[in-house]
């Protein structure tokens, strides 16, 4: 094998690794809940209507967060939102991704005896 091709092999093999996107400061990673189609009494809205969900999934913390007793906060909690200061993270096609300051964090949804 010739240099210029091993080295355009680990070239290609660099270019298909994932990204990953990792909050800073005092910032959470939120996957947001795919906003609702339809009302609790079962009425069907139209594509261009839908209610706005502010809840989503941690899918990232900053260490900085993640160190702080003050939030109790871990991957994959369910989390109410303030959408205000939401920076959407332009990596999936469905711009479903947000950096939000964790002061952007109102509640987080447990079950009944965790912590």
């Amino acid at each position: 094998m010739t240099p210029e091709k091993s080295g355009k092999a680990d070239n290609d093999s660099r270019n298909t690794k994932l990204e990953i996107v990792v909050p800073i400061g005092d910032r959470v990673l939120i996957r947001k809940d795919e906003d609702k189609k339809q009302t609790k009494a079962g009425i069907h809205l139209p594509d261009k209507i839908e209610i706005p969900t502010l809840t989503g999934r941690v899918v990232a913390i900053s260490q900085k967060v993640e160190n702080d007793d003050d939030y109790p906060l871990k991957r994959y909690d369910r989390v109410l939102f303030n959408p205000k200061h939401a920076i959407p993270v332009e990596f999936e096609g469905d711009n479903r991704l947000f950096v939000i300051p964790v002061e952007d964090v109102v509640a987080v949804f447990r079950k009944g005896g965790e912590e």
